[in-house]
C-alpha cells in the first residue's frame, strides 16, 4: 500500500485576500456616515434650546398672574424639554462613542466621567429611562389639566402608552440582567 501525500495546506489566493481586506475597510470606514446623524442632532439640540428659551419667556411673563396649576405645569414643560435634552445628548454621545469613534477625554478634566462609558446596553437602559421620564411628564399634565380639558381617550392612550414605555424598561432591565449584560460601563 502506498501512502498518500499531505495534502498542501490552504493558501488563499491572494488577490481575494486583498479584496476581503478593501471590502472590510470600506465597511468599517462607512460608521463615518453616522457623523452627520449626530451633527443634525447636535443642530436639533440647538433647536430644543431656542424652543426652551421662549416657553421660559412665556412661563416668566405670564407667572405673576398665574394659578399655582399653571406654574406647576410651566415647570413640567420646562422639565419636559430638558430632559429631551439630555436624551439627544446621551444619543449623541454614546452612539459617536460606540459607532464612530472614541472621543479622548483628555485635557477635558471637566467633562462628565459617563460621557465616555456608556455602551450600547447602558445606551439603551438610559434612552428608555429618559422616555418613561418624558411619558410621565405627559401624563402628569394631562392629571393636572383634568379639570379643564378632560379628554378620557387621551389621557388612556397617555397612561397606556406610558405603562408599555415602564413594562418595556423593565422587560430590558430583567433580560440585561439575566443575561449578564452590558451594565452601562458604570
Amino acid at each position: 500500500m502506498t501512502e498518500q501525500p499531505a495534502p498542501a495546506p490552504y493558501r488563499p489566493n491572494p488577490k481575494l485576500k486583498r479584496a476581503e481586506r478593501g471590502f472590510e475597510s470600506v465597511i468599517f470606514n462607512s460608521r463615518w456616515l453616522m457623523a452627520p446623524f449626530y451633527f443634525g442632532l447636535v443642530v436639533s439640540l440647538a433647536v430644543l434650546l431656542l424652543k426652551f428659551c421662549m416657553v421660559l419667556w412665556e412661563f416668566i411673563v405670564h407667572a405673576p398672574g398665574s394659578k399655582e396649576s399653571d406654574i406647576i405645569l410651566g415647570v413640567l414643560a420646562l422639565i419636559d424639554l430638558s430632559l429631551t435634552g439630555n436624551l439627544i445628548l446621551i444619543v449623541v454621545f454614546s452612539g459617536y462613542e460606540n459607532f464612530v469613534s472614541k472621543i479622548d477625554p483628555g485635557g477635558h478634566p471637566d467633562w462628565p466621567e459617563w460621557m465616555t462609558k456608556i455602551h450600547f446596553g447602558g445606551l439603551k437602559q438610559k434612552l428608555l429611562a429618559s422616555i418613561v421620564a418624558i411619558s410621565a411628564i405627559q401624563v402628569l399634565k394631562a392629571f393636572m389639566n383634568i379639570d379643564t380639558n378632560f379628554d378620557s381617550t387621551k389621557l388612556a392612550w397617555l397612561v397606556g402608552v406610558h405603562f408599555v414605555f415602564v413594562v418595556s424598561a423593565f422587560m430590558l432591565a430583567i433580560s440585561d440582567r439575566w443575561s449578564g449584560g452590558d451594565h452601562g460601563g458604570e
